[in-house]
């Protein structure tokens, strides 16, 4: 038992496309020279029995017509044709006598090849036989040349074909070498179409080029997700650990305990936001496709600068929604109550009185105007540069570059401009791409 389980995991070796190909054709062409050659002699041994019979019968009615006309006419035989039960001169031989009335090819008498016509004529049996042995012979000839032809045809079409598909082939025997010279940590590696493949193969490699360009994107995001991970969770976490410790402190007030516990539940809270965020971007985008749902933007926008409205009571600031548009998106609704609640507290926590407007655009625009200090070219050179690189910033909350990161992933446009006046910055965020689906 354990010599046939050992045995089993052997791989048995694979034969080529190339073997396989030309194996099936040489069998069908051999079955198709074998079917015309059957073919070829049923039809020759019909035309055979046509031909005799015609020839034979015409003789033997000269035959009986001119003894009708002369009763003293008598047969001569030939070398090839004699007729037996005439008269009382030539009687039918015992080979011939069994035979009934009609044509019957193939008889062999001694060395000779006959063909004989059996006929009753006024209560006489006529036998009328013909020498067919030269012919027959001539024909078992050319039998054997077509069967001989028929072999070499075959031979020399195995030998065509195999070569044929050898140079057919060659092009993917290539790409093959090419595949397995692809190593893994190498990025941006794609596969060189062939200038003589055909058009499948030519559909092969820009399939395995799409693959592997969504197999980096998918260990990319993978790469991201950790680093993200790795950097955004550590400070919310020092920050619950720092709590918690102050909490715990001997002797610590009421106060303090509950400020300490409404501070962990705030972190905890934004830590949640950030795990729905990674989890996001972990995923791709025929995934996320699946957990989108029809939003009405203006009504979310509404309802996050309602949720939002409460850091406002510490400072001279009103959040204001202008404008009258009610476009409807189709995306995942957490993701577009992140984004959107993230830009007004960014706009908040830069601002220290004044009006923050927001207006939702047909298009699906979001825009946000904040009064604060506005931002410098630099500044907003630097964000942008951040949000490239996708860095982590330092303190509480979720950066603008996870948010520009989450805008990119479902194919949004995220921008920042500081107004004209210098006063206060303006945040747009384009989601007409999720009208596609509409």
């Amino acid at each position: 038992m354990k010599r046939e389980g050992g045995t089993r995991g052997i791989a048995r070796p694979r034969t080529s496309l190339r073997s396989r190909v030309t194996r099936w054709l040489v069998v069908y062409a051999a079955l198709l020279s074998l079917a015309v050659f059957v073919h070829g002699q049923i039809v020759n041994s019909q035309a055979e029995d046509l031909t005799w019979q015609s020839l034979l019968q015409s003789e033997l009615e000269h035959f009986v017509q001119r003894g009708d006309e002369d009763p003293n006419y008598r047969w001569t035989d030939t070398d090839t044709v004699q007729l037996y039960g005439d008269d009382d001169h030539s009687p039918i031989p015992a080979h011939y006598a069994a035979f009934g009335p009609g044509i019957h090819d193939g008889v062999r008498v001694g060395d000779q090849d006959k063909v004989i016509l059996v006929r009753e004529v006024r209560g006489r049996k006529l036998v009328l036989a013909l020498d067919i042995t030269e012919l027959q012979q001539h024909e078992d000839n050319v039998g054997l040349w077509m069967l001989g032809s028929n072999v070499l045809a075959i031979v020399l079409l195995g030998l065509l074909v195999g070569w044929g598909l050898g140079r057919v082939l060659r092009p993917l025997t290539a790409l093959s070498n090419r595949i397995r010279k692809l190593t893994p940590e190498q990025p941006g590696q794609q596969i060189e179409i062939d200038p003589q493949a055909s058009s499948e193969q030519a559909v092969i490699t820009e399939s395995l080029n799409d693959y592997i360009r969504r197999n980096e994107e998918f260990v990319e995001r993978e790469k991201q997700f950790i680093n993200s991970v790795s950097h955004e969770l550590r400070t919310p976490v020092a920050v619950i650990a720092g709590a918690a410790d102050l909490a715990s402190t001997p002797g610590a007030s009421e106060k303090m305990v509950q400020h300490q516990l409404s501070r962990i539940r705030e972190i905890a809270a934004s830590v949640e936001e950030l795990i729905s965020i990674l989890l996001v971007l972990a995923k791709s985008a025929d995934r996320l496709e699946k957990t989108s749902e029809l939003i009405s933007l203006t009504e979310l926008v509404q309802a996050s600068a309602h949720d939002h409205g409460y850091l406002c009571d510490d400072r001279v600031l009103v959040i204001e929604l202008t404008g009258s548009a009610q476009p409807v998106i189709l995306a995942p609704a957490a993701v577009v109550n992140v984004v959107v609640g993230n830009l007004i507290r960014n706009a908040i926590e830069n601002s220290d009185k004044g009006t923050i407007r927001i207006e939702v655009s047909e298009d699906a625009q979001v825009v946000i105007d904040d009064p604060g200090h506005g931002m410098s070219p630099e500044e907003i050179s630097a964000l942008y540069a951040r949000m490239v690189k996708g860095e982590a910033r330092d303190g509480q909350g979720i950066g603008l570059e996870l948010i520009a990161r989450l805008c990119g992933h479902l194919d949004w446009r995220l921008s920042f401009e500081s107004k004209p006046d210098g006063k206060g910055t303006r945040a747009t965020v384009d989601m007409s791409s999720s009208l596609k689906g509409l």
